[in-house]
């Protein structure tokens, strides 16, 4: 009878002993991860401290953030963020009641360098739950940084003419086209009537996919306005009127939440600046108004609004038009030949 209780007592443990055991090993985890979401792209670094896991995401658009909380349970890897939704107000319009809501992503591995994603997403009226299935691959350890004066250019290309917008199309056809071509400019003007629904303006990307190359480009970028030149359609250079402002990764010439400038180089709203972009073997540098601000960087995924979490496969040039007023000239590209 001991025995029988004993043998019970190990039946009821042992799938707690082996989960428990399961846990103990974060290894294939760690590292960053090229999330694959429908329609667009994500980012997920996972990396270990003293004591615990942590972990960063990047999650369509926006910017790469810590989570709040990430944790291995058996064989598959949570991370969690939190969301606030305030539910009532007193009468001096501050918060009274306030729910926090836990949105929660699920990772499973399915090979060496491959998950199975899930991300579930509790409805704010709480009822039920908006779940999306995606697929992650381990994105590759970053080669040695590239010698750029070793660098071989092929032929430079004009990607504008300054007349009409031949070699462009917007990234979806469904979009409202916000740019044409105006005094050797291409001008976006994203304009929203007061009172009227909402319109959506569509990014412009150029017809023609690139993989490594040298980026020549002149903004303009009004007053409080903002905009974006994508590489490859998956890093974003930011493009902000921020003269005024210190120094951020969300502000003129970044990598959009990715690098800051090294120094401040931008020009008063309204004034044509230059921009020189090198990319190169996942490594950026990017030169504003004559000043390096950016050397010779390594970029560690993609930025919010990538078309693809894919980095290693020839993509457009794309310039953000659902943002702000912005203007463009003197686009030209030039191809590295390694």
């Amino acid at each position: 009878m001991k025995f029988l209780r004993f043998l019970l007592i190990l039946i009821m443990i042992l799938p707690l002993l082996m989960c428990a055991e399961a846990q103990e090993d974060i290894t294939p985890f760690l590292g960053n991860w090229a999330l694959y979401l429908p329609g667009g792209a994500g980012w997920l670094e996972v990396h270990q401290e003293d004591g615990y896991i942590d972990a960063s995401l990047l999650w369509y658009g926006g910017s790469v953030e810590p989570v709040d909380h990430v944790f291995l349970f058996g064989d598959v890897l949570f991370v969690t963020r939190i969301r606030e939704v305030v539910r009532k107000k007193n009468d001096k319009g501050e918060p009274e009641r306030t729910h926090r809501i836990v949105d929660w992503f699920q990772f499973t591995r399915t090979g060496n360098n491959e998950l199975e994603g899930q991300a579930n997403f509790p409805n704010d009226n709480g009822i039920g739950v908006n779940v999306t299935e995606f697929k992650a691959k381990r994105i590759p350890e970053l080669p040695e940084k590239p010698d750029l004066t070793k660098i071989k250019y092929g032929k430079s290309v004009k990607l504008f003419n300054g007349k009409d917008l031949s070699g462009w199309k917007l990234v979806n056809a469904d979009d409202v086209n916000g740019f044409h071509a105006e005094n050797g400019a291409l001008i976006n003007n994203p304009v929203q009537k007061e009172g009227e629904a909402h319109i959506s303006y569509g990014n412009l990307r150029t017809v023609d996919t690139f993989e490594d190359f040298k980026l020549s480009i002149e903004v303009n970028v009004p007053k409080g306005s903002n905009s974006g030149i994508y590489l490859r359609g998956i890093y974003e250079v930011q493009v902000l009127d921020s003269y005024d402002l210190p120094l951020d990764s969300h502000h003129m010439g970044a990598i959009y939440s990715r690098i800051t400038p090294l120094v401040k180089a931008e020009k008063p709203a309204g004034e044509w600046q230059s921009l020189e972009i090198i990319l190169f073997h996942r490594y950026v540098t990017v030169v504003l108004n004559g000043e390096k601000i950016i050397d010779n960087q390594p970029i560690l995924g993609v930025t919010g609004g990538a078309l693809t979490a894919d980095e290693f496969s020839p993509g457009p040039i794309y310039l953000q038009g659902d943002h702000g007023k912005v203007m463009y000239r003197n686009i030209v590209l030039t191809p590295i030949l390694e």
